[in-house]
């Protein structure tokens, strides 16, 4: 996957030493560039969120939201 490339991942919301970070259902982690305002309360909740790829693991992040039950 290249940059610029939108991504939609499913996780739980951290807070790290470089800010937050998502930790996928697939085991890998996400840093997060969160410009949405609110996101604090997602903490330790699994989140659905949507973005845009700006380097190797960090993406720009346009839209947050709890994530669906899973089945």
């Amino acid at each position: 996957m290249a940059k610029g490339d939108r991504h939609v991942e499913t996780g739980t919301l951290q807070l790290g030493h470089w800010g937050y970070s998502l930790a996928t259902d697939g085991g890998g982690v996400w840093q997060l560039d969160v410009a949405v305002w609110g996101a604090r309360k997602y903490l330790g909740q699994r989140v659905t969120i949507e973005g845009i790829r700006a380097e190797f693991d960090l993406i720009d992040v346009y839209r947050i939201k709890p994530a669906l039950l899973r089945v």
